[in-house]
């Protein structure tokens, strides 16, 4: 069976990392077949909206630290160029117009935490448990942790999480900011695919360019902001979404969204 599951229905993408027996923890191969996951579902019109998840009793627990030094004979150079290529993911999610939803059922570690928060949602069981983990392995951080989780917490608990490497509960991840809600561990699925039907009968055309926006907030002055918000939303008025949520509007219905 493979490592990496994907399922489709209804305009909803599963991705489960499947590999319960290192609590999902992703070798080098996995890494670049979920990039290609990733990617494939950005560009499916048929998607959208994307829910990551782990089977068993983690999301992901890192990467698989038993093969961190099987290519070390390898140049720096070269480790590097694939390190970058597969480390793509992060950025691949938060680039994408379509929704992501993390599923974080369990342990949620070093690259698992960085795929949790490169979503744009995450749902968490109660017994799920965050950290950074890198510091405790003599290694700095990657898949965008740095970045991400410092946007989501501030720069002093992002110190504290790194550096400290200390894992926390699911309700204190709620309270750093980390999690969108907890729930209870047989309710996680149901929740996360009743969010997850809710915005894939949404305007998705819309929420691409919402989450163009807000990535472009992280970098750009009010008046910069102001230009890309009308350029977008100059796009947005010529979706047949928003022409149906006016009409809906007039007619005092609920719209149908056809995501186009």
């Amino acid at each position: 069976m493979s490592d990496i599951l994907l399922d489709k229905a209804d305009g909803i993408a599963t991705i489960t990392l499947n590999d319960p027996g290192t609590l999902n923890s992703l070798s080098e191969d996995m890494q670049f077949r979920l990039l290609d996951m990733v990617n494939r579902t950005a560009a499916d019109s048929t998607v959208r909206v994307v829910v990551l998840t782990g089977a068993g009793r983690g999301f992901c627990s890192g990467g698989n630290v038993k093969k961190m030094g099987s290519k070390i004979e390898e140049s720096m150079e070269v480790r590097a160029e694939v390190m970058l290529q597969k480390h793509q993911v992060s950025v691949r999610i938060q680039e994408s117009p379509k929704v992501f939803i993390a599923l974080v059922n369990g342990a949620c570690f070093g690259a698992g935490l960085g795929l949790a928060l490169a979503c744009d949602f995450r749902l968490a069981a109660k017994s799920a448990k965050f950290g950074t983990a890198f510091a405790k392995i003599g290694l700095s951080g990657d898949f965008g942790v740095s970045w991400t989780l410092t946007k989501l917490v501030g720069s002093a608990r992002a110190k504290e999480m790194m550096i400290l490497g200390d894992p926390i509960d699911a309700p204190r991840a709620k309270e750093f900011g980390l999690v969108n809600d907890v729930c209870d561990d047989v309710e996680l699925l149901d929740k996360g695919l009743q969010l997850a039907k809710r915005l894939a009968q949404g305007p998705s055309v819309a929420y691409g360019y919402i989450k163009k926006n807000l990535a472009a907030s992280h970098s750009s002055t009010l008046a910069e902001i102001v230009q890309i918000e009308i350029r977008n939303q100059m796009q947005a008025f010529q979706t047949k979404d928003h022409r149906e949520a006016v009409l809906a509007f007039s007619e005092k219905r609920q719209p149908t969204y056809t995501g186009t």
